[in-house]
């Protein structure tokens, strides 16, 4: 949970600078389009599609993008057609990486992710090698500075909404759900005004690993090359690194 939680923020800061806005967008482009073709281009009836385009407003895409997105999932015009694939590895000082992708060609993200991983002192394994050391979560991101509630406050609003767990990020509070009460809890942090930044799926592992060291910026290494894919989506690892090393690549 450390690790994810740590770099997941320096991720967001990434994510808000300029030079990785095309590939945010890009990634945030794919999701609402797979969510859409799923489930429809309605939001207010498909809890995916309603996830996707926050995230999208999160990172600032224009109204238009997400709206082009969405006709291109139901079909209104025409457009790749994208599959969600996970692979599976572990990365330097035995950090188990779980990678989330959504693909137009599997042979060519396979290539890619095999490429990474060898490059970058980790090795990609068999399906399911490390798949059973996570649990899917829902999680809500509240940012500190505009919470207008003190942390005693939200913890018990957490457990009142239905939430597991809440923990201070420093620059945000993240709150834990079952999966199927993620949009039930963020309803209510809205209802009472308190503003949500992002509400999205994750995968939590069960227990984390110590990594330190060089090995360390090895692995974050190699956790920034797959998320500089185009397909890529999202990282989960079971990694807990020092937070001298984790303030060294911000």
């Amino acid at each position: 949970m450390a690790g994810h939680s740590k770099w997941a923020t320096i991720k967001r800061k990434k994510e808000a600078t300029d030079s990785k806005r095309a590939g945010i967008f890009t990634k945030v482009t794919r999701e609402i389009i797979v969510a859409a073709k799923a489930g429809g281009g309605d939001p207010d009836h498909n809890f995916r599609l309603r996830m996707a385009i926050l995230k999208a407003k999160a990172v600032n895409m224009p109204n238009d993008n997400i709206q082009r997105a969405i006709k291109r999932g139901i079909g209104a015009t025409e457009s790749e057609q994208y599959e969600e694939v996970y692979y599976e590895g572990y990365g330097p000082g035995g950090a188990a990486l779980l990678v989330q992708v959504l693909t137009d060609n599997r042979n060519r993200t396979a290539g890619d992710m095999r490429y990474i991983f060898s490059r970058n002192n980790g090795n990609l394994g068999e399906v399911g090698c490390v798949a059973w050391m996570f649990s899917q979560k829902g999680l809500i991101t509240i940012e500190v500075e505009n919470a207008a509630k003190s942390e005693e406050e939200l913890f018990e609003m957490a457990i009142e909404a239905g939430a597991e767990d809440m923990k201070n990020n420093g620059e945000t509070y993240e709150i834990y759900t079952e999966p199927g009460r993620l949009e039930a809890v963020r309803q209510y942090f809205e209802r009472n005004n308190v503003p949500v930044k992002e509400a999205e799926l994750t995968m939590v592992p069960a227990n984390t690993v110590e990594v330190d060291g060089d090995q360390a910026r090895q692995l974050l290494k190699l956790v920034d090359a797959l998320e500089d894919n185009d397909d890529v989506q999202n990282v989960y690892g079971n990694f807990d690194i020092p937070d001298s090393i984790m303030e060294e690549i911000q």
